[in-house]
């Protein structure tokens, strides 16, 4: 395959995934924080790689907040919410690219359930003037809820969609980078 066929697929790839995080999270968003956006970059990671993830993300990022019905967030806690997204790719790629099997994957959407809620504290600390503990126990909930249903959701369905979406790689040659899997 030339390397401009393959450009012009890993174009629409990353378009049709990025799109699916938006669409998927619009669809859930009447459940606060319950959501398979850290499920489906964790296998996005694992499957299309760390460079088209992270275009992924910045789509996502960008979609999310100028096409949300529900409006954008604040301007300035859009770099948390870039960053947070990134921190997905960037650590399973490097310190956690070893881990594989739902349960440590699970353990990993777990803390990073309250790593992404975290992420927006300064903002609304020194920009936006909340006090801080206001803030975080008004937060901890949400955050406590978007832990446990990464935790279930990535438990529960990782491995099956990680083993279609392999076959879908697979069969339609979905990127020119080798499955690991």
């Amino acid at each position: 395959m030339s390397k401009k066929h393959q450009t012009v697929k890993d174009a629409a790839l990353i378009a049709v995934l990025a799109s699916i995080l938006f669409v998927q999270q619009l669809a859930l968003s009447f459940i606060p924080n319950v959501q398979f956006t850290t499920l489906l970059l964790i296998l996005y990671t694992k499957i299309i790689g760390f460079k088209r993830t992270t275009l992924v993300v910045v789509i996502h990022v960008m979609i999310t907040n100028i096409l949300s019905p529900f409006g954008p967030v604040i301007p300035l806690q859009i770099p948390a919410m870039l960053i947070g997204w990134l921190l997905i790719p960037i650590l399973l790629s490097t310190v956690f690219k070893n881990l594989d099997s739902p349960i440590s994957l699970a353990i990993f959407g777990l803390i990073f359930g309250f790593i992404y809620g975290w992420l927006f504290i300064p903002v609304s600390v020194f920009v936006l003037d909340v006090p801080f503990v206001t803030y975080f126990v008004a937060d901890l909930v949400f955050e406590i809820i978007m832990a446990t249903s990464n935790f279930l959701i990535i438990f529960w369905l990782y491995d099956p969609l990680k083993k279609l979406l392999k076959e879908l790689k697979d069969k339609y040659d979905m990127t020119s980078q080798p499955s690991k899997i």
